[in-house]
């Protein structure tokens, strides 16, 4: 488990980016599209019974859901969701939902690819259903409205709480799906799913939303790096440049020591892998998500890491010690040097994604303890 804890001049140069292209009005995200979702949504807020505040759980604040705001006080009751918690530091995760309960903000953590934990978080809100119908403040039927940043979950959550609730109230009939993608702003249109019977419960599922104008470039930062912002409008080569900076800083690849020491079996079952399966050969080469090649990779960065002898509070220290880790990244991420003008590109989008899925260990960006936002 890591958490950042100092500020880096790559982070303010990525939010800084972040906020210019924002500004932008040839390339800038808040078009006519999310105007008309802040209008459908805003309209449909004072009719809903419940707010679900979906958040990226290593970045709890920053993906601080900033419409909400408008409303003063909120009409429905509102539950911040903390999705993605797989990805985020366990203790930190702790920390921050005994935040919120100092605050009183109901809070919940979820993966919303896991079943078990949808069931249970399926099972609070059915809770909190029960709570209002006895406070007399619902009717037979609950809406929960899903609300969010881009990139946060939303879609997936409410399709797997569609997919088990309905499973759970043993209902027939044809499952709907809402459109899940890695990519940000993928949702273009409120969609209602039915998530629970007797009474019945329903999501509505939202497109997600920035404000206007982006503040802050550390906050900016921080959402390009978990994939709430479209990656070109940084460059994969900066965000994986930031992300190996944070792990450079941290303690979570002392973890990987051992994987030195299996160096040599990994190979073994690499070529023998290889041999027994002709199809898998080729799949091997391309596919780095491999179990095999991804413990290569853990291995090379605490290998490199170890090895380094310069100041990692340093900057340009820092980025000698990147440089070296790109450079001996190559062979493991099977980056050929044919390609050697795109090597960096190809590695980073490697990184990248072995870092978002939870592969190179799991990361908080902010402390709530440290962050006055509330």
């Amino acid at each position: 488990m890591a958490t950042a804890r100092r500020s880096w001049n790559i982070a303010r140069e990525i939010g800084d980016a972040v906020i210019s292209a924002s500004r932008n009005p040839n390339r800038r995200w808040y078009g006519p599209h999310m105007a008309a979702a802040v209008r459908a949504i805003s309209e449909r807020v004072p009719l809903v019974d419940f707010v679900l505040e979906i958040r990226d759980a290593r970045i709890p604040l920053s993906s601080e859901y900033e419409l909400l705001r408008k409303f003063s006080p909120l009409p429905a009751k509102r539950i911040i969701v903390l999705n993605k918690m797989e990805l985020a530091d366990p203790l930190e995760l702790k920390t921050c939902m005994d935040y919120f309960k100092e605050r009183n903000y109901l809070s919940f953590a979820v993966n919303s690819h896991n079943s078990e934990r949808v069931k249970q978080f399926l099972n609070f809100l059915q809770s909190q259903v029960r709570e209002s119908h006895k406070a007399g403040h619902s009717g037979h039927t609950t809406t929960m409205m899903l609300l969010g940043i881009p990139n946060v979950g939303k879609s997936a959550l409410s399709n797997s709480l569609h997919q088990i609730g309905r499973i759970s109230a043993t209902e027939k009939g044809r499952l709907k799906h809402t459109t899940v993608s890695s990519q940000p702003g993928d949702t273009k249109d409120i969609m209602s799913l039915k998530i629970g019977s007797h009474p019945n419960v329903y999501v509505l599922d939202t497109p997600g939303i920035f404000p206007p104008n982006l503040l802050g470039a550390e906050i900016c930062s921080k959402l390009a790096l978990t994939g709430a912002i479209p990656d070109d409008i940084v460059g994969v080569i900066e965000l994986a440049r930031f992300f190996l900076t944070i792990l450079n800083s941290s303690h979570e690849y002392k973890k990987w020591e051992k994987l030195r020491k299996t160096q040599d079996l990994t190979r073994s079952l690499s070529n023998e892998s290889s041999k027994s399966d002709g199809k898998r050969k080729t799949r091997y080469a391309t596919d780095h998500t491999q179990d095999f090649i991804v413990y290569d990779v853990r291995r090379v960065l605490y290998e490199t890491i170890s090895a380094f002898d310069g100041n990692l509070e340093d900057e340009i220290s820092m980025g000698n010690l990147i440089e070296t880790q790109f450079a001996a990244l190559r062979p493991v991420l099977r980056v050929s040097e044919e390609a050697s003008e795109f090597a960096d590109l190809r590695v980073a989008s490697k990184i990248l994604n072995l870092y978002r899925t939870g592969r190179l260990g799991r990361y908080t960006l902010e402390h709530v303890s440290t962050v006055a936002k509330f």
